[in-house]
C-alpha cells in the first residue's frame, strides 16, 4: 500500500474544516442581512455579541484547526517514514469519521454527552497514531 494513501484521510478533514468556514460565512452573512447582528462586529469581534448559531459554528471550526493539526503532522510523518500499513490507514479514517460525527454533532443538535464521546475518542485514535507512529520509528531505527 502506498503512502500516499494518506492524503485522502487528510484532504477529507480539509474539507470538512472548509465546509464548516462556509457554513459560518453564510451564517454571518444571512445574520448581517437580517440585522440580527452589526457588520461592524467583525472589525475586532467586540461590539456587541454574536447569535448563539455564529457561535456555535466559529467554535466548532477553531476546533477544526486545533487537534487535526497533530493528526495532519501524524500523518505527514508517516509518509516521511515509509509507514501507510491497513493498521495506520485505518486509525486515520477511523479518526476522520469520529470528527465527521463530532462536527455533525456539534454543528446539529449539540447534544453533550455524544458530542463529548465523540470528540474523546477522537483524540485517543489520534494518541493511538503517535504511538503507532513512535514504535514503528523505534523498530525502524533498531
Amino acid at each position: 500500500m502506498s503512502e500516499l494513501a494518506l492524503i485522502y484521510p487528510m484532504a477529507t478533514l480539509v474539507t470538512l474544516t472548509f465546509v464548516v468556514l462556509l457554513s459560518l460565512f453564510r451564517t454571518r452573512a444571512k445574520l448581517v442581512s437580517d440585522g440580527k447582528m452589526d457588520a461592524g462586529y467583525f472589525r475586532l469581534y467586540t461590539d456587541g455579541q454574536e447569535p448563539d448559531a455564529a457561535i456555535q459554528l466559529s467554535r466548532h471550526f477553531t476546533n477544526l484547526l486545533e487537534s487535526p493539526t497533530l493528526f495532519y503532522a501524524v500523518c505527514i510523518a508517516a509518509i516521511a517514514v515509509g509507514l501507510a500499513d491497513t493498521a495506520f490507514l485505518a486509525l486515520a479514517w477511523l479518526y476522520v469519521g469520529l470528527r465527521l460525527i463530532h462536527t455533525y454533532i456539534h454543528t446539529g443538535a449539540n447534544v453533550l454527552r455524544p458530542r463529548i464521546a465523540a470528540y474523546f475518542s477522537s483524540w485517543f485514535v489520534l494518541v493511538a497514531m503517535w504511538g503507532y507512529l513512535t514504535v514503528h520509528a523505534a523498530v525502524g531505527a533498531a
